[in-house]
């Protein structure tokens, strides 16, 4: 297994509205990085590809933004929209 480059980060999603096509439901974890998508929709994943990216090599938000090591996002199906929170873990 190869070694794991950057930070870990965890994907959990925080709401569903309406019904997710894959059936994430609230609640559910996901171990993410630039190699692995963790069994999250794949486009889901793609639409959150940069931050995950940023989050793991070490880039962050303006401290203005609240936590530097958290984002919110949304799946782009905004009539099932499932939103997922990303978290570094240091």
């Amino acid at each position: 297994m190869a070694e794991q480059l950057g930070y870990r980060l965890v994907g959990t999603i925080k709401a569903v509205k309406g019904a997710c096509y894959l059936g994430h439901k609230v609640g559910e974890k996901f171990e993410l990085s630039g190699h692995q998508s963790g069994g999250l929709c794949g486009f889901l994943y793609h639409d959150i590809f940069p931050y995950i990216i940023m989050l793991q090599f070490g880039g962050g938000f303006p401290a203005e933004w609240g936590d530097t090591d958290v984002i919110a996002l949304d799946c782009l199906d905004k009539n099932n929209l499932v939103t997922i929170e990303l978290r570094r873990i240091k």
